[in-house]
């Protein structure tokens, strides 16, 4: 029985094998393994890509978030409102430097926070957002800006899921991405950056990843040590060629899983149209709570990968218990999103099988 994974990461190097292996090997007789021209290449490259001023490359994505909050120096015990549902990396960040998060829900159709979610949790002592594109849609960030504005917030967004979806970025907004494999540009390791056009805030960015120096031995603020090495950086340089295309098949597959799943009435689908300009990092359909996990076992019977994209909100987790909360979208959201896989080698064969098996599924289920 053919397994079909969530992504499949052999399938995407068989084509890029010789170029791959060329740089890897440049990379070997060069033995410049951290820093170099490798990496100041793939951040130009990426910056011109994307239409910022300044890329600022480190160790991974979670590194990225914490970077960009140190470079705010806010007081400790600043609050900084974060999406309730999302990965935890953002409230990890947040209790590690000191801060208090505070939760907002999020829009029940596209799994983001909005302004109207942000403006019923502000409070006295908000001093930052952190703005999360979930599985690839990028949130309305005029809205969101307008309102930090008028509150003399700051914003760090991050894109780790939604990288490409937009160019020619004119905020002066920390952003951040992670290069994980699986992330839609991803290294064969770990890997990250934060984006900025704030030519101050992205080298205090460039310092705090670099041990808070500099020059060597001379050590400005505290900093910490989160370095892309040269290998990944020469893997992104390739695939960052390939980037556009990758997102445009990604979008093909959505609209096909939108054709074939559409009339299964208890299946809410991602809205699939262009216009919302979803990279679709993931593409989560939500079911009713009763029948997720049966759904999820039946499908992986079928040799189907599935994956629950978040099971328990960050204020739920053992580590950041807080029991007075109570979020009812999040909460829900948490008992019915289920994630089908997309990765943009799927072959539409793969694709009919999945959607044949859903729709059996609920056939006998419903």
């Amino acid at each position: 029985m053919e397994v079909i994974p969530m992504v499949d990461l052999k399938a995407q190097y068989a084509p890029l094998k010789s170029e791959i292996d060329i740089a890897l090997h440049q990379c070997l007789q060069d033995a410049q393994f951290i820093g170099g021209k490798q990496v100041k290449l793939f951040e130009d490259k990426l910056a011109g890509y994307l239409g910022i001023k300044q890329v600022v490359s480190c160790g991974n994505g979670t590194d990225a978030l914490q970077i960009a909050l140190m470079a705010l120096d806010l007081p400790r015990g600043s609050k900084i409102i974060v999406p309730a549902f999302t990965y935890i990396a953002p409230l990890e960040v947040i209790r590690l430097l000191g801060f208090t998060p505070v939760y907002a829900d999020v829009d029940p159709d596209t799994f983001n926070i909005t302004r109207e979610n942000i403006e019923k949790v502000y409070t006295e002592g908000v001093r930052a957002i952190i703005v999360v594109h979930l599985f690839g849609r990028p949130c309305i960030m005029d809205e969101i800006s307008g309102f930090a504005k008028e509150k003399q917030l700051y914003i760090i967004e991050d894109n780790a899921q939604s990288l490409g979806s937009e160019k020619n970025i004119t905020r002066d907004h920390l952003i951040t991405t992670s290069f994980f494999p699986s992330k839609n540009l991803g290294a064969y390791g770990d890997g990250g950056a934060i984006l900025c056009n704030n030519i101050e805030l992205a080298e205090r960015c460039r310092m705090i990843a670099n041990h808070g120096q500099e020059q060597k031995y001379y050590h400005d603020v505290i900093g910490i040590n989160s370095r892309l090495d040269s290998i990944q950086a020469a893997i992104l340089n390739i695939k960052l060629n390939y980037l556009d295309v990758w997102i445009a098949s990604r979008k093909r597959i959505a609209s096909l899983y939108h054709e074939q799943l559409k009339n299964i009435p208890v299946l809410k689908l991602p809205d699939s149209h262009s216009e919302n300009n979803s990279t679709f990092h993931q593409y989560t359909i939500q079911v009713p709570s009763s029948l997720r996990a049966d759904l999820q076992k039946y499908l992986s019977d079928k040799g189907i990968a599935t994956m629950v994209y978040y099971p328990i909100p960050g204020y739920q987790q053992k580590a950041y218990l807080e029991k007075d909360i109570r979020l009812p979208i999040t909460e829900k959201l948490c008992t019915a999103v289920l994630s089908l896989p997309i990765y943009p080698e799927m072959t539409p064969n793969q694709l009919l099988y999945i959607c044949r098996q859903i729709s059996t599924f609920f056939k006998s289920s419903v």
